[in-house]
């Protein structure tokens, strides 16, 4: 009787301590996730706020291009609205769009890309999505991470009973894995 009381006493006291450790994990792992996608956040504010101010300075020798200039203003609003990271990436992608009609007006007007400022433009704009992409794939690596204690047996036990559900992992929008075609 001793020894099956003291069996499941060690058996409650191992559950118990299972539960603890997984519990932590998926609080760290969920939190790599959310500090990833702050650094996916941070870039995209880079874009936003370092792009304009270079815009500007080319503005002056771009005046007859104003309507892609107008679709960057707009894609930078729908951004500072978006109420999650779904509508975040979305009007991300509408500025990634508006990027590359950018870089179309520079392949029509060759005097243009000699100018200082639009080289200054073009190699910041490239930078800073290099800078993105690499960090969305961190996030994408941080919700792999994280999905696989979530989904896996028998943490996925333990994911279900605190309430972490499975994340999901950023995707471009319909539409970007088609290059924009440039016409010269």
């Amino acid at each position: 009787m001793k020894k099956t009381i003291i069996a499941l006493v060690v058996v409650a006291v191992l559950v118990v301590g299972y539960g603890f450790v997984t519990y932590n994990k998926l609080v760290m792992s969920s939190e790599g996730v959310t500090t990833q996608w702050a650094q996916v956040e941070t870039q995209y504010q880079r874009r936003f706020d370092l792009i304009p101010s270079l815009v500007n300075a080319v503005k002056g020798v771009m005046k007859q291009e104003t309507a892609v200039f107008g679709a960057i203003a707009d894609a930078r609003t729908h951004y500072a609205g978006a109420a999650n990271a779904n509508q975040k990436a979305e009007a991300a992608s509408e500025v990634e769009s508006a990027y590359a009609r950018l870089l179309v007006v520079m392949e029509n007007y060759p005097t243009l890309k000699s100018s200082d400022a639009v080289q200054t433009l073009m190699a910041q704009i490239e930078g800073t999505e290099n800078r993105i992409s690499v960090e969305r794939s961190r996030y994408n690596d941080s919700v792999r991470a994280y999905n696989l204690i979530a989904k896996s047996f028998p943490s996925s036990v333990a994911a279900g009973i605190f309430g972490y559900d499975v994340k999901a992992y950023f995707q471009g929008a319909a539409g970007t894995e088609t290059a924009p075609v440039v016409n010269f």
